[in-house]
């Protein structure tokens, strides 16, 4: 439990890992945040990254650092889950799938076990849609308890490309990506806007000539930002630490955020029973609403065929 009165507990499974140990690193931070918990198979490594961490715990908010087990899990207000096979250059998210669904079905019932009944589960491996079912399917908790890091990021690489392009602080641009966090992704250009502008309206005011090459370049952008980092470096980990570090902290204070989490759909824009990312509020609860907002009807379409990409890899899966 934690040391700290009024602060969280968080498990990062997979904290030897990349993203795992990078999460904790910008967890550290945090005023909600008064223990975290490392779990790794890799003993000694996630001892060294535990003693790591700790070791500049003097410039951060009190924080304890410790190393456990599966059921050093149970106590956790937040168990996010990092790991996994990673991802290989010119390999998709989804060509991760059949190794990684494996490793689940073992690794989350040993989790789930003995978990307190408030704990929210936060998946981050990929491909996370996929396994985010398979961590509901597999753990019987409640759908709302069971959440993605979904296109958290993939939003916020939205939001920063826009804001590069017309020099504006990213704070003022208002855009979401939602559906599959992969190739299919669906960035949403109809609500977009820049300081409350639409997005069309601003690119025309500030010169664009032509807003469709614009946009393409965008899409690009977003789409390929995985791709083109593991090309470089082998990973990613720094920005999806810290958009799991901020999804984390949305939940540990409760803070009725809106984030595109991957969640359970059940009806919404005519889908139903896979897990895919829309705009969701999250609090303590996990997701607390999914929001259904107006979209144009070619990107109906397109998420609608991003749930099927997600719904044909389920299938293959097997999931009972």
């Amino acid at each position: 439990m934690s040391t700290e009165r009024g602060k969280g507990t968080v498990a990062i499974v997979g904290g030897a890992g990349a993203v795992g140990s990078s999460t904790a690193f910008a967890l550290m931070e945090s005023s909600l945040v008064g223990e975290i918990v490392l779990v790794d198979v890799a003993k000694e490594r996630v001892e060294g990254e535990a003693m790591d961490l700790n070791h500049g715990s003097y410039f951060t908010s009190p924080v304890r650092v410790r190393t456990g087990d599966y059921e050093d899990c149970w106590d956790a207000d937040v168990v996010i889950v990092t790991a996994g096979a990673s991802q290989k250059p010119d390999e998709t998210r989804l060509d991760l799938m059949e190794r990684n669904a494996d490793i689940f079905a073992d690794m989350i019932p040993q989790i789930t076990e003995g978990l307190n009944d408030d704990a929210v589960m936060l998946i981050v491996t990929n491909p996370v849609d996929v396994l985010s079912y398979v961590t509901w399917k597999v753990s019987d908790l409640p759908a709302e308890r069971v959440i993605g890091s979904g296109t958290v990021l993939d939003t916020s690489r939205f939001r920063h490309s826009l804001s590069r392009e017309f020099d504006l602080d990213p704070a003022n641009v208002h855009a979401y990506v939602v559906g599959e966090h992969g190739d299919s992704e669906v960035l949403v250009w109809s609500s977009a806007n820049l300081g409350g502008i639409p997005f069309e309206s601003y690119a025309t005011r500030h010169g664009v000539g032509d807003v469709d090459a614009l946009k393409a370049r965008v899409e690009e952008e977003v789409r390929e930002a995985a791709y083109e980092i593991i090309e470089r470096k082998e990973r990613t980990n720094y920005g999806v630490a810290r958009s799991v570090a901020a999804t984390t902290e949305r939940i540990l204070g409760g803070d009725n955020s809106i984030l595109t989490v991957s969640t359970l759909v059940s009806g919404e824009h005519g889908i139903d029973d896979v897990y895919m990312s829309l705009p969701c509020t999250v609090n303590q609860g996990g997701v607390r609403d999914v929001h259904e907002f107006d979209l144009s009807a070619a990107e109906t379409a397109a998420l609608r065929e991003s749930a099927s990409v997600i719904r044909e890899s389920i299938d293959r899966l097997d999931v009972e």
